[in-house]
């Protein structure tokens, strides 16, 4: 089948974003095809370029897989002609997309009001904490100011400790996921009508979205039913979560009808009708017990792999607990490209997560590459406005435009 041309070439975005949420969204729109043009502020860029394994030449890890198959287009926006010079792109931009605090974006003289304007079509994002009105909207927050205001926080966590935090950016990256799927809505709104809109993303509205089964209930039943953190062990579902075995854990996540087959692995399938165990709320009530004997059972095997292997003969819903080692080693991650390798000058060959969703007639790209601080200068500039060499260079000399450094290879730290 021969390949279609890129899904969003031809269309351009304008992206004032820092940071994880923001990028995120921008992204997934340029791995997409969009021209995405990174505007960084300062001779420093956007704050991740001091983030992860870095490199002299302005370029890190954690740049890098936020913000590949994006163009850096530095300015100094403290000066006016930097701003001249964007607003004049306006009429090519399709997708405007920003992560300031509320407020900031329009003090640069970059608000919606603004700017659709100039073009009517345009599509402009704003991803924020909590959102651009309501009473918290002017807090500053980032991730997980976003999941305690949401109810999330007060939910991870074992019972009797205080509550966890997960160690990587789980609502940064799912609000630029929706962002980028809104914007893509948008888009499609824009071919039909000609006209664009104004997108308001949160992470605390993304955040609330993922309770999957508490909020109806809480607010029907209100202080009858009360939702609590359940550590290792799902508070309303069992057998649900994690279980010792020889040599690590073992996620499991048993419905009602597969809770059979998990006593018939056991070699106990009267489990199935045991009167503390017959539907999933006796489960839940006597989860101690099932979980007690769980490991017990676990605990007859020489190690993990064999508990999985067996659990698999009777199509059991499980899986080992990996390391983040194992898991970027196993073999479906890689086949699927989840996990896919990258070259860079400055640190070579590694790796970064892959794209989220699989399209039958687009390539899982492996071709990435991540600009160097004001690295597309002069060709945004030569082909969104227009500019010769020499005002490009004249725009150098008033120290309009920024740039970093050539990449120096092996400079990784």
């Amino acid at each position: 089948m021969e390949q279609q041309a890129l899904m969003l070439k031809g269309y351009h975005v304008l992206d004032f974003t820092h940071f994880v949420a923001g990028p995120t969204c921008t992204r997934i729109l340029g791995e997409l095809g969009a021209d995405v043009i990174k505007v960084e502020r300062s001779i420093e860029g956007d704050h991740v370029r001091g983030l992860g394994l870095t490199a002299r030449d302005s370029m890190s890890t954690y740049y890098f897989q936020h913000d590949h198959s994006k163009r850096s287009l530095a300015l100094d926006l403290r000066k006016p002609r930097a701003k001249e010079l964007l607003l004049g792109m306006i009429p090519k931009i399709d997708v405007l997309v920003e992560n300031f605090a509320p407020g900031v974006i329009a003090d640069m003289g970059f608000s919606y009001e603004v700017v659709s304007k100039i073009n009517p079509k345009i599509v402009m994002c704003s991803v924020s904490a909590t959102g651009q009105n309501g009473p918290l909207s002017k807090r500053p927050g980032y991730d997980f100011i976003g999941a305690s205001f949401a109810g999330v926080t007060g939910l991870l966590g074992e019972a009797d400790r205080p509550p966890i935090i997960p160690t990587m950016a789980i609502g940064d990256v799912s609000t630029g996921v929706a962002a980028a799927m809104a914007v893509g809505f948008a888009l499609l709104n824009a071919a039909r009508t000609g006209k664009g809109q104004y997108l308001d993303a949160s992470l605390l509205d993304t955040y609330f979205h993922m309770h999957e089964l508490a909020v109806p209930v809480v607010s029907i039943r209100k202080e009858k039913f009360k939702p609590v953190r359940g550590g290792s062990q799902h508070p309303t579902g069992s057998p649900a979560g994690v279980y010792k075995c020889p040599g690590g854990y073992i996620m499991l996540l048993v419905q009602q009808h597969e809770f059979p087959r998990l006593a018939r692995a056991m070699g106990k399938p009267e489990l199935a009708t045991d009167e503390r165990f017959k539907s999933n709320g006796r489960r839940v009530r006597n989860n101690a017990v099932l979980k007690e004997m769980i490991e017990g059972w676990f605990a007859t095997f020489p190690d993990r792999d064999s508990v999985v292997a067996e659990l698999d003969k009777f199509r059991v819903p499980c899986g080992p607990v990996l390391s983040l080692e194992e898991a970027m080693a196993h073999p479906h991650m890689r086949q699927r490209k989840t996990v896919r390798r990258v070259t860079d000058p400055a640190f070579g060959e590694f790796d970064v997560p892959g794209f989220p969703v699989k399209f039958s007639d687009w390539p899982d790209r492996t071709d990435l590459k991540a600009s160097r601080l004001g690295e597309d200068n002069e060709a945004v500039l030569s082909e969104m406005l227009g500019l010769s060499e020499n005002e490009i260079s004249r725009l150098y000399a008033e120290q309009v435009l920024l740039k970093a450094p050539p990449a120096e290879p092996a400079a990784a730290s």
